[in-house]
């Protein structure tokens, strides 16, 4: 017999929406900050190299604040935690927005980043505390809404306020959110008492991940800025996030339960597969994310809003995909779900290798709305089956360690494509600008110039078909931990 979704309550949903409503600043803070580097060089006469570390501190700082989530709510009232939050970002909203110089504006987005991830993970802890597991796939598509949105509209967003404003309103436009964000909090969100007052801080535990999770995410961000993972500072910091990680997986089986993250919850299959699906997702979504845009305004000659919007096909696709990803979840569990998405956004991204400089838009559109259908099934699911069999009191360490790998897969997949496609382009370029000095095109000296710059274009959009390329063969990857996630049609 067909198992019922269970139905999740008014009341629930409305405190799931305040909730989510309260990660909105983040998460669309986070993709406009992208579009305003340009004019931000301009605004305090500084160079690119520096001003990519408003968005590098940022990333920094929310891996910092991810782990004291879990112990922030075994002591305090999860109410009290998220306001604080909120009440963090607003003042660095204020702080980065008057901002006299880089410097200030970078000390600025570590407040706003540390606040981010204490408010990310709290998101699906109380989400969780809220619904409970067995509607997390309902719950996480319904709320979902704005992580699909956020990345989609933020760079829009931004594009209209750069264009007609200035960079100071991507961080002033945060302020009436959190305002509007804190007051349904105090008006409409319950209290989730302290799990476990007497809970001592794994100090040791925190400062591992810490010096862990920041030094891999910022050995990442030096590759990207290199586009290379062999140089001396990448390969020195990944050695020490490496040896962090060993050292607290040493400790956490010395700690046990006591631990800010307990090895306990890698014996679940599906939190095993989820994490290392999250991981690959950083690739097959943040780098897609990172690459399409670039795709559209250096490929197709698109301007920046123009860009933007050419990907409201995908963010429809997710749209459709959504609700019936979440129903699916609760009702057969998150494996069949996401392999079937992973394959539909394998069918949606392949295409793009073939996909040129004179291509109809039109036919991109359908391309990026069935990419749109599968990217939408994909993170959801995963991070619903992270807490499958897991009670409530493991649910904050849980949200911790997938929340941690879901920050580094991001980074990860993000400087992974950048490094591809930069190192593609730039070997090809060489290449070619030694057969021309060696004399091995025979063009007319009338004909030279136009030969070169169609050259160019060739290469720069090959590199860009090579990077879509490898975010397909990723998501065929992601197949791979399927395998471990939850099937309630076998349990039936």
């Amino acid at each position: 017999m067909k198992k019922q979704p269970t139905k999740i309550s008014k009341s629930t949903m409305t405190i799931a929406w305040v909730i989510v409503f309260g990660a909105m600043a983040p998460l669309l803070d986070s993709t406009m900050m992208n579009i305003a580097i340009n004019n931000l060089v301009k605004s305090f006469n500084s160079s690119v190299t520096t001003v990519q570390w408003t968005i590098t501190c940022y990333l920094l700082a929310t891996g910092v604040a991810v782990p004291f989530s879990s112990w922030l709510l075994n002591k305090f009232d999860g109410k009290l935690v998220f306001m604080t939050g909120e009440i963090l970002f607003g003042v660095g909203s204020i702080l980065s927005a008057i901002s006299p110089n880089i410097q200030f504006l970078i000390g600025a987005r570590l407040i706003q980043g540390f606040a981010g991830g204490l408010i990310m993970p709290l998101l699906t802890t109380l989400l969780v505390q809220t619904a409970g597991t067995a509607v997390m796939g309902q719950m996480m598509a319904t709320v979902g809404l704005p992580m699909i949105l956020g990345p989609l509209f933020g760079p829009v967003i931004g594009g209209v306020i750069i264009k007609f404003l200035s960079w100071h309103w991507i961080f002033w436009i945060n302020v009436p959110v959190t305002l509007i964000s804190m007051f349904l909090i105090i008006w409409k969100m319950p209290n989730y008492p302290a799990q476990n007052k007497a809970a001592k801080m794994d100090f040791i535990g925190i400062l591992l991940l810490i010096v862990s999770s920041s030094s891999i995410i910022y050995a990442i961000v030096k590759a990207a800025h290199s586009a290379n993972f062999t140089n001396h500072t990448t390969v020195t910091f990944l050695i020490i996030g490496a040896v962090a990680l060993i050292l607290y997986i040493i400790w956490a089986a010395f700690r046990r339960e006591q631990a800010v993250l307990p090895l306990s919850l890698f014996t679940f299959p599906s939190f095993d597969g989820s994490v290392v699906g999250l991981f690959l997702a950083g690739t097959v979504l943040n780098g897609a994310m990172l690459l399409l845009p670039l795709f559209f305004q250096n490929v197709q000659g698109m301007s920046v809003i123009m860009a933007g919007l050419a990907l409201v096909p995908q963010g429809l696709g997710m749209l459709v995909s959504r609700p019936l990803t979440g129903k699916l979840t609760d009702q057969i569990g998150a494996k069949y779900v996401v392999f079937t998405s992973v394959l539909i956004t394998f069918i949606g991204t392949l295409p793009f290798f073939w996909i040129g400089i004179h291509t109809a838009y039109w036919l991109i559109a359908i391309v990026l709305f069935v990419r749109g259908i599968g990217a939408g099934g994909i993170l959801m699911p995963l991070m619903a089956d992270s807490y499958t069999g897991m009670d409530n009191t493991q649910v904050p360490a849980a949200t911790i360690g997938s929340r941690i790998i879901q920050n580094v897969g991001s980074a990860f997949g993000s400087a992974l494509i950048t490094t591809l496609v930069t190192a593609y382009s730039n070997s090809h370029v060489k290449t070619f600008e030694h057969r021309l000095a060696a004399g091995h095109y025979h063009v007319a000296a009338s004909h030279l110039k136009a030969f070169t710059t169609q050259h160019l274009v060739n290469i720069r959009l090959e590199a860009f078909q090579y990077g879509f390329l490898f975010i397909s063969i990723a998501a065929l990857v992601i197949i791979l931990p399927t395998l471990f996630l939850s099937n309630k049609m076998k349990k039936a």
